[in-house]
């Protein structure tokens, strides 16, 4: 599936803000159905800068894609519902757009890269069709016009042997081409912002090296925001600025990408570092969060990781940790830090 939206110039005033690309605002999103509500975000804070890259971490089921789908605009809406929140794109809430305003921004302004390239390219129609309609829809090009452009894009994202393979089928592509052809197509109208929602997905090591390297080339040449959500520490360690980490639909930590490798301040983000296989442990047991994610019809009282952090006392399964700014030993400012933990101190300084 690829969102094709109206490309009509965005609201009056987006282009003199001076602040934060996106700036998301206490987000609130549920999911209400037959069994009960599922509370699927519960409170996200995040911003992301022209030429930055946010990379948003998490387990499946922390609530990282839901986010990203509220921001687009895209939930299925009943059952999903925003109680509460804001999304500023430019400095202006897009949840009080009306839709025509919000098409305006989403496609043009705001694209998405899907996980799935495969089922999100139509598959009975060229890669080379399916590129030209954004040109010919929005900006009114022939269709010899549009394939220029396509094969321009294509070889922009570096395929090779654009021309002659601007008239074949997705499936005649290789997993890690697909991808190549979605970055294409979220490129295609010169976004201010792209979402990227597990871009490496059942790609093979080197592939994965090539996509997130290209994404990063492209991200400094057109100074997009770069949003990269991921479960995977590993794929993000030289692209992302910061991250934030979620669990259960929380913010659970963010940090300076290499200050968060360094010195994670929450238990669940020293777990996923932990869980990273290294060259100098071989031959060891790989280790692993014990326990499941939480159940979103039931989370935990309290924190919700309790359940399953080393560290847990009777206070956290009791009281839920804010979200607050950590500090050195000797109350010296980490700028950038944050820990939703009430004894991120043993963690950051243990």
């Amino acid at each position: 599936m690829t969102i094709i939206e109206d490309t009509s110039p965005a609201p009056a005033g987006a282009d003199s803000f001076s602040g934060p690309l996106l700036d998301v605002r206490d987000l609130h999103v549920e999911f209400r159905t037959r069994d009960g509500v599922v509370r699927a975000v519960n409170g996200v804070n995040y911003d992301v800068s022209a030429g930055e890259t946010l990379a948003v971490l998490g387990e499946s089921g922390s609530g990282k894609s839901v986010t990203a789908q509220a921001i687009m605009g895209i939930l299925d809406m009943p059952p999903a519902v925003i109680p509460q929140g804001e999304i500023r794109f430019r400095g202006q809430d897009m949840l009080k757009m009306s839709a025509d305003e919000r098409r305006r921004i989403r496609g043009s302004r705001i694209a998405m890269i899907f996980q799935d390239a495969l089922s999100s390219l139509n598959p009975v129609l060229s890669v080379g069709y399916q590129l030209g309609e954004m040109f010919r829809v929005h900006k009114g090009m022939s269709k010899k016009e549009a394939k220029a452009k396509s094969i321009e894009l294509m070889d922009r994202v570096k395929i090779p042997a654009a021309a002659a393979r601007v008239n074949d089928y997705p499936h005649q592509f290789s997993g890690g081409m697909r991808q190549r052809i979605m970055i294409a197509m979220a490129l295609a109208l010169e976004p201010d912002l792209i979402i990227a929602d597990e871009p490496t997905t059942a790609l093979d090591v080197t592939v994965q090296a090539q996509v997130m390297d290209l994404l990063a080339e492209l991200q400094r040449e057109y100074n997009m925001g770069l949003i990269l959500i991921t479960h995977d520490l590993g794929v993000v360690a030289d692209v992302a600025d910061k991250i934030a980490v979620m669990y259960a639909g929380r913010i659970v930590e963010q940090a300076p990408v290499h200050e968060l490798y360094k010195r994670p301040a929450h238990p669940y983000t020293r777990g996923l570092l932990d869980s990273i296989p290294r060259l100098d442990q071989k031959g060891q047991e790989l280790y692993a969060i014990k326990g499941l994610p939480p159940n979103l019809l039931r989370i935990p009282t309290g924190c919700a990781f309790n359940p399953r952090c080393p560290k847990a006392q009777d206070i956290c399964t009791q009281q839920v940790p804010d979200l607050l700014s950590v500090t050195e030993r000797d109350g010296g400012e980490l700028p950038g830090r944050s820990s939703a933990c009430h004894f991120w101190k043993e963690t950051l300084h243990g």
